[in-house]
């Protein structure tokens, strides 16, 4: 499984050429075996930035989402108490709580993590493919 974090999300469907060729590769391939993600949460954070004139979707919210889902045939992965327990683990000092959500997701299902984040990058338990 590869898990795509809210960066990786909004570059795939808005701004294609912001991908790196290796997480474009990644997110198709996934794409293609019917094995690419994100959580949730990503969801409620792209809402977050068109709330606040941050994000232009060119599409209503609520379109533009489900439209993203199924151009990728994501798999939307809930918020689990084992997810929630594990983003406020030591592990994770990364200050924002949606990528902390985010990254705990993606090592909770052992998938690998497209992210542009820098400081995901320096999760050791963490694959992050950009």
């Amino acid at each position: 499984m590869v898990v795509l974090d809210t960066n990786a999300l909004i570059y795939d469907a808005l701004q294609p050429k912001r991908l790196t060729p290796r997480a474009l590769r990644t997110i198709e391939a996934a794409s293609a075996r019917g094995d690419a993600a994100c959580s949730d949460i990503s969801l409620w954070e792209i809402a977050m930035l068109v709330a606040k004139n941050r994000l232009d979707p060119g599409a209503e919210l609520t379109q533009f989402l489900h439209d993203m889902i199924q151009a990728r045939g994501l798999r939307v992965l809930p918020i689990t108490p084992e997810i929630a327990a594990l983003a406020q683990s030591p592990q994770f000092a990364h200050g924002d709580p949606a990528d902390r959500i985010v990254a705990a997701t993606a090592l909770y299902h052992r998938a690998r993590l497209v992210s542009a984040d820098a400081r995901l990058k320096k999760l050791k338990a963490l694959e992050v493919v950009w």
